[in-house]
């Protein structure tokens, strides 16, 4: 994690220790949480919340959850809180959502902070996440080499209590390699399915070991690619002259790239689901009877297909 500018926190006690007026305190800082303020102007960076937050709460707290997971640089849903747990009690200050502290819960210092450990993150987070999400959050977690697939499925193992079935369950669904939380969730759409699991970042190399192309997911041998785009129109000339110069190499190949945008996750997966089984027997894959599965985390919208075949 890049270092911010540290921002001390100011208490309202500290203020009137140093002589500094409740009208002088709103003029030169504006409040975080009740009781805790920092400078105005000064963009309010994840750091400056989570210092102010461990201002005000039990001392001897760590940040975890959400909190830690941004902190990691990982993926996670956004939540308008910031997250702290403490070994005493919790606190009850608006803001903070403060957590009770587990038996062997593993804590770290990162960034200047105590935070749990990505894999503890992963762990606490399968009591808040869905599977979807929380393989999400494995997948970042792997991306920004804070931990490894193996090391996931090994404390999800070792878990116990609730929950445990969907750590173990979202751990064995982590991969190395995962660009985005977008093509996580294509790959999970289709693996929830039943349909067979694309290989994910598949590199070609020439004769000499320099990268040519790379597949975000692949059923190679197979001559089938899938790729999700995020973008409505070519960012660039040389963007867009790029794809064709891709593409035109792909047909050289005779390999189907299967591209799936942002509305057919969440707007009509059986729709995609439609397509990808389609080109997967072009492909000559086999294609299993559809797994419902998928309904659960992917509902789509009114007009999308309701029984893909």
């Amino acid at each position: 994690m890049d270092e911010d500018p540290v921002v001390s926190p100011l208490r309202r006690a500290e203020a009137k220790r140093c002589g500094l007026t409740d009208s002088r305190l709103r003029r030169t800082h504006s409040p975080v949480f009740r009781g805790v303020h920092l400078p105005k102007g000064q963009p309010r960076m994840l750091a400056d919340r989570l210092r102010a937050a461990l201002a005000v709460v039990t001392p001897g707290s760590f940040v975890s959850h959400h909190s830690a997971a941004q902190l990691w640089g990982a993926i996670v849903p956004d939540h308008p809180d910031v997250h702290v747990t403490s070994r005493v009690n919790r606190t009850r200050r608006q803001g903070i959502t403060a957590h009770r502290a587990k038996k062997d819960q593993t804590v770290v210092r990162w960034a200047g902070f105590a935070v749990t450990s990505p894999t503890q993150t992963f762990l606490d987070m399968a009591h808040h996440l869905t599977l979807v999400d929380l393989v999400v959050l494995g997948d970042s977690l792997v991306r920004r080499k804070r931990t490894t697939p193996d090391a996931l499925v090994s404390a999800a193992d070792g878990k116990v209590g609730p929950y445990r079935r969907l750590a173990r369950r979202a751990a064995s669904l982590v991969r190395r390699g995962v660009d985005s939380a977008m093509e996580t969730r294509v790959r999970l759409l289709v693996v929830l399915a039943g349909l067979p699991e694309p290989e994910v970042d598949h590199r070609v190399h020439d004769a000499d070991g320099n990268l040519v192309r790379r597949y975000d997911l692949s059923y190679l041998p197979f001559p089938l690619i899938l790729e999700y785009d995020g973008r409505q129109h070519a960012e660039s000339t040389l963007q867009w002259q790029g794809d064709i110069d891709r593409d035109e190499a792909l047909d050289d190949d005779g390999i189907r790239r299967l591209v799936i945008v942002r509305d057919g996750v969440y707007g009509k997966p059986g729709t995609t689901l439609v397509r990808i089984m389609r080109a997967m027997r072009r492909a000559g894959m086999p294609v299993p009877p559809l797994k419902d599965e998928w309904r659960r985390h992917f509902p789509g919208r009114p007009g999308d297909v309701l029984h893909p075949r």
